[in-house]
């Protein structure tokens, strides 16, 4: 991936990311095309941290019964990655560090 910005699509935040994050995991869904090393400059280059250990998964689309017959109706497939920080490093999700060129 060439864009930083276009790596990382937005942070997930569940109740169980959210207990993971007391671990220094921290997930986020990401583009399809993007590997391991990609979300590991996304990452020190949005938060400004050092990336441990990265871990993705794509998980496919989820298929629902509606009135005796199967349709793709809800969730899409997508790729998350799972970010191991450094310890003793947090960040918040939420915000990122924006480069100077972008402020």
């Amino acid at each position: 991936m060439e864009n930083t910005y276009t790596t990382i699509i937005r942070p997930v935040v569940t109740e169980k990311s959210s207990v993971a994050q007391t671990a220094n995991l921290y997930t986020f869904l990401i583009n399809k095309g993007a590997t391991k090393i990609d979300v590991k400059k996304a990452i020190k280059a949005l938060y400004d941290v050092d990336v441990v250990a990265v871990k993705t998964s794509i998980t496919p689309r989820k298929t629902r019964l509606i009135k005796g017959r199967y349709e793709y109706i809800k969730r899409p497939n997508y790729k998350k990655a799972i970010v191991s920080l450094k310890k003793g490093q947090t960040i918040d999700p939420n915000k990122l560090k924006f480069a100077k060129d972008k402020q």
